[in-house]
């Protein structure tokens, strides 16, 4: 089976195999991510990844130059995170991206980190009200492949 058919037989779409290759990629690194991950109200990034001493990166998946153009909001992230990244296909015309951010070129199997953008600690308060977030999404998460259906939880 190609790729392509793997990829169709899965449902997903081009942005969401690449942010499994980069979760599959930072994994490698012993971060934690999650996908479609709402760090401030009006913000939801492709990608948010805790690491293993409480850093905390965002990757924005852009599966074309259209997609890339189209999206005003990824600045918006920068505050959010101690470092950010573009995460794309190898095929992808990356000289249009931000020289000054990180860069990972993926596909749906892994990923390679290119360009580390550079470090903008967070402060501790946000830190932690992040990392609590983050706990809470994927606890969640979690407990709605047990039950789909809990009471007590507000629905997404």
């Amino acid at each position: 089976m190609s790729e392509n058919q793997q990829a169709g037989a899965w449902g997903a779409m081009p942005g969401q195999r690449l942010a499994r290759g980069v979760c599959r990629a930072l994994g490698a690194f012993d971060f934690a991510c999650l996908t479609e991950c709402a760090p401030a109200r009006g913000l939801r990034a492709d990608v948010m990844a805790l690491g293993p001493k409480g850093e905390i990166w965002i990757v924005e998946c852009k599966s074309s130059r259209a997609d890339f153009t189209a999206d005003r909001k990824w600045q918006g992230y920068l505050a959010w995170c101690d470092r950010f990244f573009w995460a794309v296909a190898p095929d992808f015309p990356a000289e249009i991206l931000p020289a000054d951010t990180g860069l990972i070129l993926a596909d749906s199997h892994g990923g390679e980190i290119i360009r580390t953008g550079p470090e903008s600690r967070l402060a501790p308060a946000r830190r932690k009200a992040l990392s609590l977030r983050f706990a809470r999404q994927a606890a969640r998460r979690l407990q709605a492949l047990h039950d789909p259906r809990p009471r007590g939880f507000p629905q997404p």
